[in-house]
């Protein structure tokens, strides 16, 4: 349905090797390799970096075997072979959705994931880069096929977390959370997954290998990075596309939410947010309680598209960020940028680099008015003002 390249969050450093989040996204309905071209960068200052060309995958799944790594879209990397996958049984499904995300308004580039039912009326938890930079999303109920489109509560892109609610949904059967936090190292486990984003649910059993781990999450475009803690280990075969689905125990319950794997090594190891830690946060999302990690709704959007480019026309290095163009009929292009200007400042403040212009638009809600300094590739300067529209999810 979707092809397997690498969504989102990249993670260095762990198990001796490479992870990555397990979304998985293309610009082509194929499942060879992601060929998403021209610069998809942020589109609002939520989405940094660019995502130009095409795009190494890592070669999980079906798709092992050698490959390369990194810029030419083949799927190669040390990868799995799902083995030990199978299809997920009546009773794996239940409460689990398969979802599919358009992304920065483009039509062909869709990112694919899984999610959790928590409420009979349609709340569904989810990885945050599961969703990220989503301007629909279309998930599917897997124990009734029903297809519903779904709406961004809230999302934590520190933690990884995202809550969506179902349109018209009530009746849903629930997955059952086991938050007693007693799972521990050696406990047998089922990573559950819309595997290769190929709309079809896929169990594979493994055990827990350590508990409270941490690992360095890099963005794909590589403007950033953070931690995710706390997380549980698994030497369960988990590929991309099962990001968000449940990790259960042998009862069937759900004890953690996976959300990346490494690469770099003979055998794919998993992490996933324990389920008391992402419950924890879906209550605050569903709360509506916005935190300097906490995003309600959808953020402001002003709609530009960053360059790799640092500097101006001349060749003489400047401030700001620097456009590879703006979203049609966007706030940015109905104020008059375009591509080869420079941002140079937000309501006076001097933009130092794409994060930090992402982190000025964020302080502005929907509707507010903001000031953009820039300079234009032929070297003038000007200003020009924005309203900011309701933008693709954080």
């Amino acid at each position: 349905m979707v092809g397997s390249g690498i969504a989102a969050l990249a993670i260095v450093g762990a198990a001796g090797g490479t992870a990555f989040g397990l979304a998985t996204q293309s610009s082509e309905r194929t499942t060879s390799s992601q060929t998403q071209t021209g610069t998809q960068g942020s589109f609002g200052g939520t989405q940094g970096g660019t995502g130009t060309g095409t795009q190494g995958g890592t070669g999980t799944g079906t798709q092992g075997g050698t490959g390369t790594q990194g810029g030419t879209g083949t799927q190669g990397g040390t990868g799995s072979t799902q083995s030990q996958a199978t299809a997920a049984t009546d009773s794996q499904k239940a409460g689990v959705v398969t979802i599919v995300s358009t992304l920065n308004y483009d039509t062909s580039s869709e990112a694919a994931g899984t999610g959790m039912i928590i409420s009979s009326d349609g709340e569904v938890l989810t990885n945050n880069h599961v969703i990220d930079g989503a301007t629909s999303i279309t998930v599917t109920d897997e124990s009734t096929g029903r297809e519903y489109t779904a709406d961004v509560v809230g999302t934590d892109s520190t933690d990884d977390v995202a809550v969506l609610k179902l349109r018209d949904a009530s009746g849903l059967t629930t997955a059952t959370l086991d938050t007693s936090g007693n799972l521990a190292a050696g406990d047998t486990i089922t990573d559950v997954g819309n595997a290769e984003g190929t709309g079809d649910l896929v169990s594979a059993t493994g055990t827990v290998t350590a508990l409270n781990q941490s690992i360095t999450v890099q963005s794909e475009s590589g403007s950033g990075s953070e931690s995710l803690k706390g997380l549980i280990e698994v030497d369960a075969d988990v590929v991309s596309g099962d990001s968000g689905g449940p990790i259960l125990d042998t009862d069937g319950e759900v004890v953690g939410m996976t959300t990346a794997a490494s690469s770099g090594t003979a055998d794919v190891t998993g992490y996933a947010i324990p389920i008391t830690t992402a419950k924890t946060i879906a209550d605050q999302i569903l709360a509506g309680k916005a935190s300097s990690t906490v995003t309600i709704g959808l953020p402001a959007f002003l709609g530009l598209e960053l360059s790799t480019a640092s500097s101006g026309s001349t060749g003489t290095t400047t401030s700001g960020v620097t456009l590879g163009g703006v979203v049609s009929g966007s706030p940015a292009e109905k104020a008059g940028l375009a591509a080869g200007d420079v941002v140079t400042s937000i309501d006076g403040t001097t933009v130092t680099g794409s994060a930090q212009l992402s982190d000025l638009i964020k302080t502005h809600a929907i509707g507010d008015t903001i000031t953009v300094g820039y300079t234009a590739a032929d070297g003038t300067t000007g200003t020009v003002t924005a309203t900011l529209v309701s933008g693709p999810a954080d």
